[in-house]
């Protein structure tokens, strides 16, 4: 089977990594913008059993679920995700996060097959190269954040947003959360989760 494997180095030690992958809305900080993925349930966050459940594109509009769960998980080792239903014939994705001088060596290694057997691997060089410019793409999302935060060396706090549906709102969220932050939304809408906000009434709560 293919395999593809991305390494890189993080500046922040093994523990901190590992915490920033088991925080909430990390997988939608590590979806790069032009790959079509949602989210479509959870259960559970990294352990051993947790679950993910996506949906992706398969054909034009068609879309199908991938559904992948958690088969080792050891802090701040890593973790490791198998398909259990989805677009690969298989698809087993290892995290590893190993102690680096004074940072993280970052390891990414996917073992995967495509579909359709001999017709699915005419297939392999397109997926290749999309994994390829994927995970480059998260590697630099990745040290990139946790640079932010390190330099930014805050305690963790509860931090109230307007416009947290918004496209820049979500990944604002998705950044602060990664971090260690609590948000909260500020909604115009009493039945929204988060704190009521009336602007021009000048009423919060």
């Amino acid at each position: 089977m293919p395999i593809h494997t991305q390494i890189g180095h993080l500046p922040v030690p093994p523990e901190v990594v590992f915490d920033w992958y088991a925080r909430p809305a990390a997988f939608e900080r590590l979806t790069p913008p032009w790959e079509d993925l949602e989210v479509v349930a959870r259960d559970g966050g990294l352990e051993v059993g947790a679950r993910l459940e996506l949906s992706a594109p398969l054909v034009g509009p068609v879309r199908t679920a991938w559904v992948a769960k958690h088969t080792f998980c050891e802090r701040p080792l890593g973790f490791t995700d198998v398909q259990e239903s989805g677009p690969f014939a298989s698809w087993v994705h290892e995290h590893r996060f190993h102690a680096d001088g004074d940072g993280t060596k970052h390891v990414d290694r996917i073992e995967w097959s495509a579909p359709l057997g001999a017709a699915g691997r005419l297939a392999e060089p397109f997926v290749k190269r999309r994994l390829e410019t994927m995970f480059a793409w998260r590697h630099t999302r990745v040290a990139r954040d946790l640079a932010r935060h390190a330099d930014a060396a805050l305690e963790p706090k509860t931090i109230a947003i307007t416009g947290a549906t918004g496209l820049v709102g979500r990944a604002l969220t998705a950044f602060l959360t990664t971090g260690g932050h609590t948000v909260v939304p500020l909604t115009r809408h009493r039945d929204r989760d988060g704190i009521f906000w009336d602007p021009l009434g000048g009423e919060v709560g």
